[in-house]
C-alpha cells in the first residue's frame, strides 16, 4: 500500500538522491538506532549515510577507517570478528587493504552458548586502537547475544583497551520483537561517549530485500570532526557506486515517521518474533517427543531468526545429500524458514542424521 502512495505521489520526482543518501531515511534510520534523546544526536556528533545493503555499510566503514581512523598514518588493522561470523566480512576488510584480520572466541560448541569470558579474554589482548566488529543483536549466524551485564563488561573492555566498536545490526526488531531493546547495546556504548560505527541494514524487518536499504552511522566524540568525516564519505560514496537507489529509503522514511505506520510495522515485528520462538519450541518440543540424543534446550535459548543447532560439519553435508535441508556448514540455520508444513521434515531429518551420525 505504501509503495502505491510512493509510486502515484505527483510531487515525488524521479531525480538522483543526494550523495550521501536520502535526508529523511538517514535523521529516521539514526534516530531508531541511538533513540530520538541521545545526547550524540543532540550534540550534533553523528553522522548517517544511506549504502547499498549492509555490505555496502560494513564496506564503506572499513574505507572510512582506512583513511581516517588513525590520523598519522594510513591504518593497517587489526579487525576483530567474532568466531563464527558472517563469512563475507573478511573479505570486505580485505578488499579495502586492510589484512590483519584476526578472530575472537565467541561461540562455545560444547555449551551450545555464548562464552563471554572468552570474548573479554580474546579483547583484553587486542592492541590499541584494533576495530571490533559485534552484534546488536541477533548475532549471525548462531543467534546467541550477550546479555546487558554481559555489554557493560565489555564495553568497560574496549574503553579500557581504546578498542573501536564497529556494531552489526541487520535484524533490529526481530530478536525481542522492540527495536529499542534490541538497541540497547548502541544505546548504552554511545552514553558511555564512545565513538563507534555501525551498519544497519532493512532487508529482514521490513521485507526489502531487493531494494538494498542500508545504513551506515558514525557516532564521533566530538563534533568538531564531523565535516572533515562527512567530505570524506561523500569523496567515497562517490567512488563505490555514486548515488544511493532511492524507492526503498522513501518507503522506511515514510514508515518510520508516521505514527500508525509505525505503530503497525513495530506489531509487525512482535508478530514475526512470536512466531520463531513459537518454531523453535516447537523444533524442540519435536525432537524431544522422538528421542533425539542430546539437550536441544539452547534452541529456545537464542533470539532472532538465527539458530546454530549444535550439527558438526558431517551431519550438515548429510542433511542437504540425503534430506534437502539445507544449514550452513557449522550447523547454524534460519528459523524463519520453518513452517507448519515442513517443521516435522525438518524434526526427523535432525533426528535421523543425530541417531546414524553421532
Amino acid at each position: 500500500m505504501i509503495k502505491q502512495q510512493i509510486a502515484s505521489d505527483p510531487t515525488l520526482s524521479s531525480e538522483y538522491p543526494p550523495c550521501l543518501g536520502h535526508p529523511e531515511f538517514n535523521r529516521r534510520a539514526t534516530e531508531l538506532a541511538l533513540g530520538n534523546d541521545c545526547s550524540a544526536i543532540v550534540e550534533n556528533r553523528v553522522l548517517g549515510v544511506q549504502t547499498v545493503g549492509s555490505t555496502g555499510a560494513v564496506r564503506l566503514g572499513a574505507e572510512l577507517l582506512k583513511r581516517w581512523y588513525n590520523l598519522s598514518a594510513e591504518w593497517q588493522g587489526p579487525v576483530y570478528l567474532s568466531s563464527p561470523c558472517n563469512e563475507n566480512l573478511a573479505g570486505i576488510f580485505e578488499a579495502v587493504g586492510i589484512l590483519d584480520v584476526r578472530h575472537y572466541r565467541y561461540w562455545d560448541a560444547e555449551q551450545r552458548g555464548v562464552c563471554v569470558e572468552h570474548v573479554l579474554e580474546d579483547l583484553e589482548q587486542a592492541p590499541e586502537l584494533s576495530v571490533v566488529m559485534v552484534s546488536a543483536p541477533g548475532h549471525c549466524p548462531t543467534g546467541a547475544d550477550l546479555s546487558h551485564e554481559d555489554w557493560k563488561l565489555l564495553a568497560e573492555v574496549m574503553v579500557r583497551r581504546r578498542l573501536l566498536p564497529f556494531f552489526l545490526m541487520p535484524t533490529q526488531g526481530l530478536c525481542l520483537g522492540d527495536p529499542e531493546q534490541d538497541s540497547w547495546p548502541l544505546h548504552h556504548c554511545a552514553s558511555m561517549g564512545m565513538e563507534l560505527l555501525c551498519a544497519q541494514a532493512f532487508s529482514h524487518n521490513f521485507g526489502l530485500y531487493g531494494e538494498r536499504v542500508g545504513h551506515l552511522l558514525l557516532v564521533l566524540r566530538q563534533n568538531s570532526t564531523l565535516l572533515a568525516v562527512q567530505s570524506q564519505a561523500k569523496r567515497l560514496v562517490r567512488m563505490l557506486w555514486s548515488r544511493p537507489p532511492v524507492e526503498g529509503a522513501r518507503l522506511v522514511a515514510t514508515v518510520l515517521s508516521n505514527p500508525a505506520h509505525l505503530a503497525e510495522w513495530r506489531e509487525g515485528l512482535r508478530s514475526a518474533v512470536e512466531r520463531c520462538m513459537l518454531v523453535r519450541e516447537q523444533l524442540r518440543e519435536k525432537l524431544r517427543i522422538l528421542g533425539t540424543p542430546g539437550c536441544w534446550d539452547h534452541m529456545t535459548q537464542q533470539g532472532g531468526v538465527y539458530c546454530c543447532t549444535g550439527l558438526n560439519a558431517k551431519q550438515v553435508e548429510y542433511l542437504s545429500k540425503k534430506r534437502h535441508v539445507y544449514l550452513l556448514t557449522n550447523g547454524c540455520l534460519n528459523v524463519s524458514c520453518i513452517n507448519n508444513h515442513n517443521l516435522d521434515y525438518v524434526a526427523e531429518s535432525i533426528h535421523l542424521v543425530v541417531t546414524s551420525l553421532p
